[in-house]
């Protein structure tokens, strides 16, 4: 049961990203032409797992979007090497963003002053 509490967190925080992810892959092969920024949507349940798990879970899955944005949203697909350039720059950004977005959400949603 301790192993269960544990790791719940861990496997809800996995599955918010897997299914951004499966959203994310469906609009691409369905929607053709420019698919700018699509990584950018991965902020709203990085944010999310700030406010209910804390800091570092959210941190890891930023971190993990990272890693399955560049394996399924960029080309080529399947492959965790980037082609464009502009878009490896993308993804540092988004790295970026989300690992400060991430530890911002968790302490504002965790702070002394909200309890009072």
């Amino acid at each position: 049961m301790q192993l269960l509490k544990r790791t719940a967190p861990f496997a809800v925080s996995l599955v918010i990203i897997l299914a951004v992810t499966a959203v994310l892959f469906y609009f691409k092969r369905t929607h053709h032409g420019p698919h700018h920024h699509l990584v950018f949507f991965y902020l709203v349940p990085t944010a999310f797992v700030a406010i209910v798990y804390g800091s570092v879970l959210s941190m890891l899955c930023a971190i993990i979007a990272t890693l399955v944005a560049a394996f399924f949203l960029y080309d080529p697909i399947y492959s965790l090497y980037v082609s464009d350039t502009r878009e490896v720059g993308e993804l540092i950004v988004f790295a970026l963003t989300g690992l400060i977005g991430a530890k911002c959400m968790a302490t504002l949603a965790h702070s002394p002053e909200q309890r009072l």
